[in-house]
This record gives C-alpha cells, sequence and structure tokens, in this order.
C-alpha cells in the first residue's frame, strides 16, 4: 500500500464532496448553493436562505409560506424546556445551555424520528428555529424578566430582538439583525461543520450533531472572534490611541482581532455588507462613533501591513459585533448568535452527508514507543508519590 500524506490538522485534505457552500478565497467572493451572499443579503430572508440550505433550491411564493410558518410555529419553548433556562447553572455560559437544550429535545417524545438522508429534519427545525428564542429568554431570566411568546408575524431576525426586549424593533433594526443570520448561516468545512458531518456519519441524530458542533464552536480558535474586537475597541480606549497601540500590538507580534482570513486573500464579502449595515445603522440611531473607531483600526492597520507587502483586510468578525452592541446585544451572546445561525448551514451539511454516507474514520500516525517488556512492579523505579504533571 502506497504511503499516505500527514497533514496536521488535517490542513488542505480533501474529505468529503459538498454542493452547499463555494468559497472563492482569491476573488473574495461567497455562494450558498450558488447564489451570491451579497445577493442573499440583499434579498432573501433568515426563513428563505434556511429554505435553500435545507432543500438545495429557491422555494416557490407558497413553499416559502409553508415552510416560514413551520418555522415560526416551531421557535416557541416548552415549558420543560423553560425550566432548564431558568435552572441553569448561574456560571454556566449561554454555549453550554444551547447544548443542553439541543441535546434535550433529541430525546424529546414529540421529537423522535427515525434519521435517514430523507428523514423529517427539515420538518421539525426545532433545532434551528428555537436557538434565537433560547438565547432571548436565557438573557430575560438574567435580567428577572419573565418569558414571553415568540411573534409568528417577525422575521426570524426581528423576533429575537423583540423577545430579547420586550417591544418590537424598529423594521430596520429587525432586517439588519435577520441579514446577519443569513450572512452566519454556512461557510464551508470548517472545525464545527466538520464537527456535524463526523457525528451525523455515525446516523447519531441531527439534534446530537448539532450539539457537538455547538462544542466545537465553543472553542476560542473557531468562535468568538467578533467578542474580541469588541474587547480590542475597549482596550484601545479611544481613536486616538490607534495608532500608538497599533504600532505596540505589531512590535509584540499580537493579532489584530478581526483582521485577516485563512481562507480570504481578498475582504471578506460578509464583512463589505456587514460595513454597509453599520454605517446605516449609525446613521439611523445617530451615532456613528463605533464605526468612525473601526475605520480608523482598519486604515491604520491596512496600511502598516501595505507598508510590507502584505495586504490583509477586515473578516466579518471586525464589524458585526459592533453591529450587535448597536442593537443592545449583550456581548456573550455574540458567538450563540453565531451558533443560532449556523445551525441551518450544519442542518444541511448533516443530510447531505446522509446522501452518500462513509462513516469518517481517519487514521493516525504512531509516533510512541516501540513495543517493550512488562516491567513488574517491584523492579519499577521508586517515586515519592504522584507526579504533578499526572
Amino acid at each position: 500500500m502506497a504511503e499516505q500524506a500527514y497533514a496536521k490538522g488535517l490542513e488542505g485534505v480533501i474529505a468529503a464532496e459538498s454542493e452547499i457552500c463555494q468559497i472563492d478565497g482569491a476573488k473574495g467572493k461567497l455562494y450558498y448553493r450558488g447564489y451570491g451572499i451579497e445577493e442573499l443579503a440583499r434579498q432573501s430572508s433568515f426563513e428563505e436562505t434556511t429554505f435553500l440550505l435545507l432543500y438545495e433550491k429557491l422555494p416557490s411564493a407558497q413553499e416559502l409560506a409553508e415552510f416560514s410558518k413551520r418555522m415560526r410555529q416551531s421557535r416557541g419553548l416548552h415549558s420543560s424546556v423553560r425550566a432548564m433556562i431558568e435552572h441553569f447553572p448561574p456560571a454556566g455560559s449561554p454555549m453550554e445551555l444551547l447544548q443542553s437544550v439541543v441535546s434535550y429535545l433529541s430525546g424529546s417524545v414529540e421529537h423522535q424520528i427515525q434519521h435517514s438522508a430523507n428523514c423529517n429534519c427539515r420538518r421539525t427545525l426545532h433545532q434551528i428555529a428555537q436557538m434565537t428564542t433560547v438565547l432571548a429568554t436565557y438573557q430575560r431570566i438574567k435580567e428577572g424578566k419573565p418569558y414571553i411568546e415568540p411573534r409568528q408575524d417577525l422575521s426570524q431576525g426581528a423576533d429575537f430582538l423583540y423577545l430579547l426586549r420586550g417591544q418590537e424593533p424598529s423594521a430596520e433594526e429587525g432586517r439588519i439583525f435577520d441579514t446577519c443570520l443569513v450572512l452566519h448561516a454556512e461557510h464551508g468545512f470548517n472545525a464545527s461543520t466538520f464537527t456535524s458531518r463526523v457525528v451525523a456519519s455515525t446516523y447519531s441524530t441531527c439534534y446530537c450533531s448539532i450539539s457537538a458542533a455547538i462544542g466545537a464552536l465553543a472553542g476560542f480558535l473557531h468562535g468568538g472572534a467578533n467578542e474580541r474586537v469588541m474587547d480590542m475597541v475597549d482596550e484601545i480606549g479611544s481613536p486616538e490611541n490607534v495608532d500608538a497601540w497599533l504600532d505596540k500590538a505589531l512590535s509584540e507580534h499580537r493579532k489584530v482581532m478581526g483582521m485577516g482570513h485563512r481562507v480570504y486573500k481578498a475582504k471578506d464579502p460578509r464583512a463589505i455588507v456587514m460595513e454597509d449595515m453599520l454605517k446605516e445603522l449609525s446613521g439611523q440611531k445617530g451615532d456613528d462613533r463605533l464605526y468612525e473607531f473601526l475605520k480608523k483600526i482598519e486604515s491604520g492597520f491596512r496600511a502598516r501591513m501595505e507598508e510590507k507587502g502584505k495586504p490583509i483586510y477586515p473578516n466579518v468578525d471586525f464589524f458585526s459585533g459592533a453591529v450587535y452592541t448597536m442593537l443592545g446585544i449583550p456581548r456573550y451572546l455574540f458567538t450563540p448568535i453565531f451558533a443560532a445561525a449556523r445551525s441551518a448551514g450544519w442542518l444541511a451539511h448533516i443530510l447531505e452527508q446522509r446522501k452518500d454516507n462513509r462513516l469518517f474514520r481517519p487514521k493516525a500516525l504512531f509516533v510512541g514507543p516501540q513495543p517493550r517488556p512488562y516491567v513488574p512492579i517491584e523492579k519499577r523505579p521508586q517515586t515519592d508519590g504522584l507526579n504533578s504533571d499526572i
């Protein structure tokens, strides 16, 4: 047998075929099933985008109406789920809460289904529709406010803001946040998506697969970048400090959060849309301080990189945290919101994995000790007790 190449972290290894997402990093393009993200952001909704990801086509007017109705009817939380949120440990994170709720739904009688490539995961939709309700309810309980029922006359994005605030958002705010969900709904074979497919390849439930994906996204090497962008803004303090901060950060080889992307060599197309929405939101609220602050960081960093012949552009996280902040969303909900949006893409990948399933079972390159004899305990070197590293 020919020796197989070793790629640490599976870097560059093609693990499966997919029809869902195409990324052209050199040109800065992103497509969901062939449709450009800019066009979807401008014309589509999260519900329609979810339909596209799950059913592999854009819906007719009747299909979208029926799908949106099902999705909106699935938003409300059972009393047992509300009790979970109410009694969730105060030290627990909202990502852990999302994992717990999704796992619970997997064992709930009304959700027990026979899983296959054509199963009715597309019909229950609880694993997508309820995530924003869970997060808004978590925040309401944290603030000592009562649970309120989701509104079926609002989009997914507008309903989240309604649940969070207890009052209907403006049409512009609802549209902007719904578009944020569209932008984060899918992005190819990243760590969390690959995790969902690995679990799905065992024919575990879609709920278990999504719960595992949430766990992968919770790691700081994957999720949380937009939170750290806002932490960076806090650290800099004011626009007047940007140049000095950048010089110091670069001299210390620190990462400037939200700048650059492993895939995109041009500007992240999602960042272009997100920046436009931040500018629009700033105008609506008559407060462009945060927008101008970020633009000064971007221009200062890019100028320094271009001097070194290394043009680097902002990614979607550079602007998304500021959009969420201006919508009144707490910083610790930023990554959970990412999960709520990406659940649509995760489910699409789970269903695709089941179409022509092959259990993922990679090999490990063994670098441990060669075969050696067992040493009886009385002949082993004596120590004073457990080594602190064990």
